[in-house]
């Protein structure tokens, strides 16, 4: 199809041939879609342009999240934007009405095909460009150009990336007197899972402070989550993986994790987890919140750090509030 001097592209090397050289579009650089078909939720995890546009990030954030119907989360980190959207039903969707400045751009629709996730976003002027420029995104396997944006017009394409589901670890009681830092062996572990295990990708660490009056303390009282995605064959093998290289790296006899496969945290969890931010807590009841909000436990070299590797998992996507101490606004 051709706009005006332009051949319409229409699939992902189409795309690539089209907009080689173009200085005005900035390809996102990496898409992400985790997937809980059970919740009937998707979290669609992106790094904005180059991975460095701020003003990119914040000005998405706000307008995708004002103006697509299934987003009912989001934040951002930076230029890592993570919106959590209901799936869409099979149904096709009708296109979302966009208004130049109060509502330019919007996710359409987020449709589960298999092992394929399909995203359609829209926008006006720049916005449709952001629509094109995902395509161009590493974890985007293919795209369909429907318009061609920029300028005045509508930009809207549909991107295909491969369903992943969201894994959370906590981990607590990792070090001891003498030696060791939970938070930095942690993010360690985690980027090294990563390489073991191509495609699954690193997305969120999460430092918290938990009751500072603990006896039980090595020094600052910090448990640590983080978060994957995780292509749906290896989470098994990536929650034993890394449950052997903490308890080969440990120092604590105490040593736990917890972890738990799912997009949203039961709030019992959450429940639990700030009585722990504000007085001690037992074993026994880290127990039986995990059991009832569907969190797997693994003893790695004893019990006692169950305790804050329970509280840790909720606060993963939240990590301003996870470092706050008790009585601090927010906690």
């Amino acid at each position: 199809m051709i706009c005006g001097s332009i051949e319409m592209p229409g699939t992902l090397e189409e795309l690539k041939k089209a907009v080689s050289g173009k200085r005005w579009i900035s390809p996102h650089a990496r898409v992400i879609v985790v997937v809980d078909e059970r919740d009937g939720v998707a979290e669609i995890i992106e790094d904005h342009a180059r991975g460095v546009c701020l003003g990119g990030s914040a000005w998405s954030l706000y307008h995708y999240t004002r103006n697509s119907r299934g987003v009912f989360w989001s934040k951002r980190e930076g230029p890592r934007l993570f919106y959590k959207l209901r799936l869409s039903s099979p149904e096709p969707q009708a296109p979302a009405g966009l208004q130049a400045s109060y509502r330019p751009a919007s996710i359409e629709s987020v449709e589960l095909d298999g092992d394929v996730v399909r995203i359609t976003y829209s926008g006006l002027a720049g916005a449709g460009v952001a629509a094109l420029s995902r395509g161009l995104a590493e974890g985007v396997i293919d795209t369909d150009v429907k318009d061609w944006g920029g300028g005045k017009k509508v930009g809207r394409a549909t991107i295909a990336v491969r369903r992943k589901e969201k894994l959370i670890i906590g981990v607590d009681d990792t070090d001891r007197s003498d030696e060791g830092a939970t938070w930095s062996l942690v993010n360690e572990l985690a980027l090294e899972l990563c390489r073991r295990l191509p495609g699954v990708d690193y997305l969120e660490h999460a430092i918290v402070q938990l009751y500072p009056q603990n006896p039980h303390k090595t020094q600052n009282c910090v448990a640590v989550s983080v978060s994957f995605a995780v292509p749906p064959a290896l989470v098994d093998t990536a929650v034993e993986t890394f449950s052997e290289m903490l308890r080969s790296e440990s120092f604590s006899k105490e040593t736990g994790m917890a972890y738990y496969r799912g997009i949203r945290v039961p709030e019992a969890a959450m429940q639990f987890a700030r009585r722990a931010k504000e007085g001690m807590v037992t074993v026994e009841e880290a127990e039986a919140v995990a059991a009832s909000s569907g969190f797997s436990l693994l003893r790695v070299t004893g019990s006692r750090g169950l305790i804050g590797a329970v509280a840790s998992i909720p606060f993963v996507e939240i990590p301003d509030e996870a470092v706050r101490l008790p009585g601090d606004a927010g906690v």
